[in-house]
């Protein structure tokens, strides 16, 4: 059953046109790639990434959108978002971009002195239906990645709130809305909504949550929305700065 959901939910948005509101992306298939780089090797990743990942990924046909760290590296990570035309040439892309003579080469040079990465975390995505009409944000000192893990059910109910209420809240507060996507679970449970929300600076981003947290009328939409249950189950957020190359800011 929850295959059948989770082919319905993709039908759904090929069907509707959907997946190529946000005007500045070209792609309709998309995945977040976060490496966890071995002990004193994330400046050495991340150097690879700007003389040569970036433009040998470009060379392959896929679109750059994002480049991240944590402001809080814990992890020893970075962050990124690759968009593709779809689900098969995202494979015919990555085989070509991994046979490439100049990324074998820039791969062996640099791993001369041990491998760089440690393991990799894939999330494949769909531009959410309706929440991408918004134009191009200012751009950010940070940017905070948001994913919700939704009561079975309620992806209907969550795409609805942010459409009618909380993305013009967010944006009462000073908030950025910056792309908002539907994950494509491989293992065929329900998706979840993945979006980035960005302001000049940590001060203005914690300053303007809470007052979004205590306004009447999110108080009031989100009090409405749950009427008939609880919509959101749990969500996870990660605190982010932009890399210089990175296209998105």
């Amino acid at each position: 059953m929850k295959k059948i959901l989770s082919s319905v939910f993709l039908l759904f948005l090929a069907l509707s046109g959907f997946a190529q509101q946000n005007s500045d992306m070209k792609s309709r298939y998309f995945e977040v790639r976060k490496y966890y780089a071995n002990e004193g090797k994330l400046q050495d990743l991340l150097n690879r990434f700007e003389n040569h990942t970036i433009k040998l990924f470009e060379k392959a046909g896929m679109e750059n959108i994002a480049y991240f760290v944590p402001v809080d590296n814990t992890d020893n990570s970075m962050t990124y978002i690759l968009g593709y035309p779809d689900e098969k040439s995202r494979d015919q892309m990555w085989e070509s971009f991994m046979n490439d003579p100049e990324w074998k080469k820039a791969f062996e040079a640099s791993r001369v002195n041990g491998p760089l990465v440690k393991s990799i975390d894939q999330t494949f995505m769909v531009l959410a239906p309706h929440l991408n009409d918004n134009p191009k944000p200012m751009p950010s000192g940070v940017i905070q990645m948001r994913t919700y893990t939704l009561f079975e059910g309620k992806v209907p109910n969550i795409q609805a709130r942010f459409r009618d209420h909380t993305q013009d809240l967010f944006e009462k507060q000073g908030l950025r809305n910056y792309p908002y996507w539907m994950t494509v679970p491989k293992d065929g449970s329900q998706p979840k909504l993945l979006y980035l929300l960005g302001a000049k600076d940590q001060a203005s981003f914690d300053a303007g949550f809470q007052a979004f947290l205590k306004d009447p009328e999110w108080i009031k939409a989100r009090d409405e929305s749950e009427a008939s249950g609880k919509i959101v189950e749990k969500v996870d957020a990660v605190m982010f700065k932009t890399l210089p190359f990175s296209p998105l800011k």
